[in-house]
């Protein structure tokens, strides 16, 4: 079975927050490393096996995407431009633009990282929660639109001057491939980068065998505690995404609102989708679909995805008799060990 076989035929197991579950062998964690910490408003767990500790190049690769995405460093491109500021973009930042921008494609604008203004609104950014109007709705919309933004030698230009970005639904997945980047970089054959549920996957852990990612259950958990495990699989290869309304939400009234907002109709989404795995040939990628499925709902995140050569999904919706499942056609069922 090749790669790309490989991590279709183990996604579709992957559909919550993952669990990593770290092998104790006193032996081999003399080569086997792992760093933890904190990025991009979330925490990162990263396993290796190297002759030395690569923290300090983990840690440069991590700060160089910050220093390109992050919409909470004011120094950063993306703040930068935001200000409207005449600012050179990186390498970082072209490469999730030309992502996020090919996925706005596929999705018939789904995905779009012009939608900073919308998540500002809804309490999801950098402001605080108010009562949002249709009125508010209606006056931001025109400032919510991908074809609004174009790179062009290493500068963004907007159509209009307000026109504000939001990178972080490819942000996660970018730093998980910025990281497996630096450790294979590295001589690195066998590792596992999760960062805020993104995970990339290669080789085996320290006892030898493949990586073993436990998934949490899709319910209603704003803290991030509950830790019931709906599947466990393990894996040798796999780039994986995780999207879902299932953490990340509030009450105005009786009305729940999710973080999933449609960058279309510029209100949170409210079909019956709660979470949505993507695996593709890259994380960055697989992050952007995952949130374009979300966006979309199950039916046309299905279609979607059939439409894609390199990606494949695995949706989990809430039905009548508890959780129901939908996936793409290129899912495999594969055994567990």
């Amino acid at each position: 079975m090749g790669k790309k076989q490989l991590w279709i035929a183990l996604g579709l197991v992957l559909f919550g927050a993952v669990m990593l579950f770290w092998p104790q062998d006193e032996d081999a964690e003399k080569r086997y490393f792992r760093n933890e910490g904190f990025v991009f408003g979330t925490t990162y767990s990263i396993q290796y096996e190297a002759e030395a500790d690569l923290s300090v190049q983990i840690k440069g690769a991590l700060d160089a995407v910050d220093t390109s995405l992050s919409m909470f460093n004011e120094q950063s491109v993306l703040s930068r431009i935001n200000r409207n500021e005449a600012v050179e973009t990186t390498g970082d930042f072209e490469k999730v633009y030309l992502v996020a921008r090919e996925v706005s494609e596929v999705s018939g604008g789904a995905l779009d990282i012009t939608i900073a203004p919308l998540v500002n609104l809804w309490g999801f950014g950098l402001k605080h929660r108010e009562h949002v109007t249709p009125a508010m709705v209606d006056s931001l919309l025109p400032l919510v639109n991908y074809q609004g933004i174009t790179l062009d030698n290493h500068h963004i230009s907007k159509t209009n001057p307000a026109i504000t970005l939001d990178c972080g639904a490819v942000a996660k997945g970018y730093g998980c491939d910025k990281v497996v980047e630096v450790l294979r970089a590295n001589g690195v054959e066998n590792l596992l980068v999760e960062i805020g549920g993104e995970v990339v996957a290669i080789g085996k852990n320290s006892k030898g065998q493949p990586w073993t990612i436990g998934i949490t259950k899709p319910m209603d958990d704003p803290v991030g505690e509950q830790r019931n495990l709906q599947d466990i699989v393990q894996t040798e290869y796999i780039c994986m995404a995780t999207s879902g309304n299932y953490r990340n939400f509030y009450y105005d009234g009786s009305e729940r609102r999710s973080h999933t907002i449609d960058p279309r109709t510029g209100y949170p989404v409210t079909h019956n989708l709660l979470a949505a795995t993507v695996v593709a040939e890259n994380c960055a990628r697989a992050d952007a679909l995952a949130t374009a499925c979300m966006v979309l709902g199950a039916d046309e995140a299905v279609k979607m995805i059939d439409h894609l050569d390199d990606a494949a999904c695995y949706l989990i919706v809430s039905g009548q008799d508890g959780f129901e499942v939908l996936h793409s056609a290129k899912w495999t069922l594969t055994e567990k060990n």
